[in-house]
């Protein structure tokens, strides 16, 4: 079964389009019987939440929970969280529009057309799948058109600002060859507790409070999922707090020393950060095994064609320098220094160092699979030219560490991207104007 989040009422879009004013003038008509058609239940800036947004919002998230059954929580925390939810969603649209980013019908279509395919059904087809479902197919776009427009904004005011040093990069690596089980993945859930910004010292003291009065209810047998949608600040406590599968270098700063040390279906005691306090549950765990891969180690010279020199007369004179190779013992890799035209291995004598298969293109690999070691293969042509190739070994590599260095900065920057983004929300929620009007 496919999950879709029901887009917000029609009438937001009204509020895009034709200003607060209006807007507020059309949810104060009256129906013919004298009742109030929509109010609104929240200014934000230069638009507004509506009523209508707020109950839609409500039934959707309610029927999902019932159906993990998770219980709500009380009535007015779980209508603050949907606000608050709604809230933050308006701020980025405004925020989007006023950078003028946009999500075409183009690349709207495309990525539709991803979701079709993730779930084997032909993009003509997806109307009639959503309507099976309760969903209005023009809504859905409407709402997937939104969440594009949000990563979007967060790509550029979050993701674009992140960088990864070489010496945070040496230290994160250092740090988890320390780990026994730094090839471990989690399962984690959390609630966070949050705090202002500039918190008093007076605020984080009544924090903390709440904080340990959350830990001391799961400490006598409290559901964890449905305490976090009770209790938790955090944007993902109508899911129970669900992180999910984190590699051990993806788990936010914070938890990075803490979650390893816990069993599986363990909590930690309450953490603060800067954005709160958070209580860190494990879930489950499991391990990474090591990556073992082929590998060849190869140099080659490459000439490549232009107006003068075609495609025979490169073939000949790569012929001509492999006779002065192999006939008259000249050196590959002086001879590759002086005539390769390729320059990222020119100055090493032609060497291309050991390389995971995959790597070069398939003509270039389906040639070396043919020499044995220390063999020059016969001129032969890619995409890029004319080659000729000397294999100097074959071996079964264990790639886990480079692997591991790979992914290192992609979890950096991903673990950034978690941090910051709870950061930018933030400050987005506390530079902008909200009246509430419940």
């Amino acid at each position: 079964m496919i999950f879709i989040r029901n887009t917000l009422a029609a009438l937001l879009l009204a509020a895009a389009v034709l200003g607060p004013t209006t807007v507020l003038a059309q949810t104060r008509e009256l129906s013919t019987s004298g009742q109030l058609l929509d109010r609104v239940v929240a200014q934000v800036d230069e638009g507004v939440v509506l009523q209508s947004e707020l109950d839609e919002q409500m039934q959707m998230i309610a029927a999902r929970l019932a159906e993990q059954k998770v219980e709500l929580p009380p009535a007015n925390i779980f209508q603050q969280q949907v606000l608050d939810r709604l809230i933050l969603t308006e701020i980025q649209m405004q925020r989007a529009k006023s950078l003028d980013i946009r999500v075409s019908d183009e690349q709207l279509n495309g990525a539709l057309a991803n979701v079709a395919a993730r779930h084997e059904i032909p993009f003509d087809e997806l109307p009639q799948v959503l309507a099976k479902e309760g969903i209005d197919y023009p809504t859905y776009r409407e709402e997937m058109r939104r969440e594009m427009i949000m990563s979007q904004l967060r790509q550029r005011d979050v993701e674009a600002r992140i960088n990864i040093t070489p010496r945070e990069l040496e230290q994160y690596l250092a740090k988890q060859s320390q780990r026994l089980d730094a090839n471990a993945e989690y399962e984690v859930a959390h609630i966070l507790v949050s705090l202002p910004a500039s918190a008093t010292p007076e605020q984080i003291q009544v924090g903390e409070t709440r904080a340990r009065e959350i830990y001391s209810k799961l400490m006598q047998g409290a559901d964890f999922g449905q305490t976090a949608v009770a209790s938790s600040d955090a944007r993902d406590a109508l899911e129970g707090g669900y992180l999910g599968w984190l590699k051990s270098g993806e788990v936010p700063t914070l938890f990075a020393d803490i979650i390893p040390t816990l069993g599986k279906g363990q909590v930690s005691e309450p953490v603060r950060s800067g954005s709160g306090f958070h209580i860190i549950r494990l879930i489950s765990l499991r391990g990474v095994d090591p990556v073992i891969v082929d590998q060849i180690h190869a140099r080659h010279i490459l000439i490549r064609t232009n107006e003068i020199l075609d495609n025979a007369a490169a073939r000949q004179k790569l012929e001509d320098i492999r006779k002065r190779i192999v006939d008259q013992g000249e050196d590959f890799a002086t001879l590759a220094e002086v005539t390769s035209d390729d320059p990222g291995s020119a100055a090493e004598g032609g060497d291309l160092g050991w390389a995971t298969r995959g790597r070069f293109v398939p003509e270039f690999e389906a040639v070396a699979d043919t020499l044995q070691d220390n063999e020059i293969s016969q001129p032969f042509q890619t995409q890029f030219g004319w080659h000729i190739l000397q294999l100097l070994g074959k071996r079964k590599y264990d790639s886990t560490a480079d692997n591991r260095r790979n992914e290192a900065i992609m979890a950096l920057r991903q673990r950034k991207v978690v941090e910051q983004t709870e950061v930018w929300l933030r400050r987005l929620r506390d530079e902008a104007f909200v009246e509430i009007r419940l």
